[in-house]
């Protein structure tokens, strides 16, 4: 049925619903609650999807008269954001500026809702309405610090420099519709046959500018590092991961529908490499780790791209599978930072000195995250770079797979620094214990678990990962 197939979706709208009750008769001493009953929510849905939502092989994947494609690729993504969505709003537990706010919960609920419409999006106005709904919320969530003057600068740029790659994708849009005749994505590629090469091209640029942005791929990076810094960390650890997962959903959904793999491989590649090198030689000079981790998201959006740049199912699947381990390598990565700013009220990299003596386990943890975006067996992080280069390989990108081979040396560097802070160096009062909310030491050990299972145990992610390729091939 075309309703379980939306589910997720009709589920989120209820729950945010809920939450706007719940939020307005919750006392302002109990606005805490609203983090436990998010994650409880985002749970459950992420079950039904699970047990009602889940394609069955063969059938017409186009529901609901071609607006969306009920397929492995979508329903995967789902999960991603659901997934990210749940530990996020965990994360956000004693944040006190966005905590207790329960327009916090409503707006992180309506984000994942236009995300999971971005990744099952079968037409180009369905598309655009699901880019919006998930942006606009995430531009008022990087915002939402008041009080701190980098926050509301972080959610004004956002909102400026997101506001004109839309227009600018919407240009390229209504270019594809008026040059087709039709905003089916899946009947673009068949109507384009008779258009000639440039508007072709030319829509192309237009709409890899829109998709360029939620990914951070270079030249439209320059947001990300301002905004990372300014937005709170539980917001910039969602933006990081399931913000840019959804980017790639649409980036390779359009592109592997409409347009045809010789018109954009190589610039595909092209923009990969440079998108990889800037992100990982800029991030070497950084000394907060919120803009050290914005660079290295810049770098790891590089190495995702090589793997769509192969055009290939083989491509796909290692792209989603490197997502996959990103989403948890990150929000982990960020879990620590909350949880360290929490105790040093800094996020400088200098003042996580001591780190390793104030608590032994959270810096072990650290650890582990930090080798694993670096790429160290036996963690996720290293099959899923093994999968994206091995994708360029057989895709006969030689030349891309030894760039990013380079630059995963490069960014090896400055996460061992980090760790070389933690382990190595001192401050005064690091004798003092280190206190962690229960709640963020479950998250941080869910997804370092999650990053050793997905370095060890990688047969059944692998395995979902390439039928969800398969079903857009």
């Amino acid at each position: 049925m075309e309703i379980l197939a939306i589910l997720p979706e009709i589920s989120l709208v209820v729950f945010a619903a809920i939450l706007i009750i719940i939020d307005l008769r919750l006392p302002k001493g109990r606005k805490e609650l609203l983090a436990y009953i998010t994650f409880a929510g985002l749970a459950l849905i992420f079950v039904l999807a699970i047990l009602f939502s889940r394609p069955a092989d063969g059938g017409d994947p186009a529901i609901w008269f071609g607006m969306l494609r009920h397929d492995l690729l979508g329903f995967t993504f789902r999960l991603v954001f659901l997934a990210g969505a749940a530990l996020t709003s965990l994360l956000a537990v004693e944040w006190d500026s966005i905590s207790k706010r329960g327009e916090f919960y409503i707006l992180l609920v309506f984000s994942t809702l236009g995300m999971n419409l971005m990744a099952s999006a079968g037409n180009l106005v369905m598309l655009f309405l699901a880019i919006e709904t998930a942006s606009i919320p995430l531009y008022a969530m990087a915002g939402s610090m008041k009080e701190d003057d980098k926050s509301t600068e972080a959610g004004f740029k956002y909102l400026l420099f997101g506001a004109m790659t839309s227009a600018v994708m919407l240009y390229g849009f209504s270019l594809m519709y008026g040059f087709s005749g039709t905003a089916n994505i899946y009947a673009l590629a068949e109507a384009f046959t008779s258009v000639p090469s440039t508007p072709l091209f030319a829509s192309l640029v237009l709409v890899l500018v829109g998709f360029g942005f939620k990914i951070s791929m270079f030249p439209l990076q320059f947001w990300a590092p301002d905004v990372y810094e300014g937005a709170p960390t539980p917001v910039t650890g969602f933006l990081s991961t399931a913000s840019k997962a959804a980017g790639f959903a649409v980036l390779a959904r359009v592109l592997l529908a409409v347009f045809p793999l010789a018109d954009w491989q190589i610039i595909l590649a092209v923009l990969s490499a440079v998108t990889m090198t800037l992100g990982n030689l800029v991030a070497l000079w950084q000394k907060n780790i919120k803009r050290m981790l914005a660079y290295s998201s810049i770098a790891h959006a590089g190495y995702i791209l090589m793997a769509l740049a192969a055009g290939t199912e083989f491509g796909v699947n290692s792209m989603l599978y490197y997502i996959i381990t990103y989403l948890l390598t990150n929000l982990a990565a960020f879990g620590f930072v909350i949880v360290y700013y929490h105790q040093a009220g800094s996020d400088e990299i200098e003042s996580y000195a001591g780190m390793s003596r104030r608590n032994a386990w959270l810096a072990f943890g650290m650890l582990f995250t930090f080798l694993s975006l670096g790429g160290i067996p036996p963690l996720g992080g290293f099959f899923a770079k093994v999968l994206v280069f091995s994708a360029a390989i057989d895709a006969g990108l030689v030349w891309l797979a030894v760039i990013g081979v380079l630059n995963a040396v490069i960014g090896l560097y400055y996460y061992l620094n980090v760790l070389k802070v933690v382990y190595l160096k001192r401050q005064p009062g690091d004798e003092i214990p280190m206190r962690i909310n229960p709640v963020h030491g479950i998250v941080l050990v869910v997804c370092v678990i999650g990053v050793v299972l997905m370095g060890t145990l990688m047969a059944p992610w692998f395995r979902l990962t390439a039928e969800a390729a398969r079903s857009i091939f």
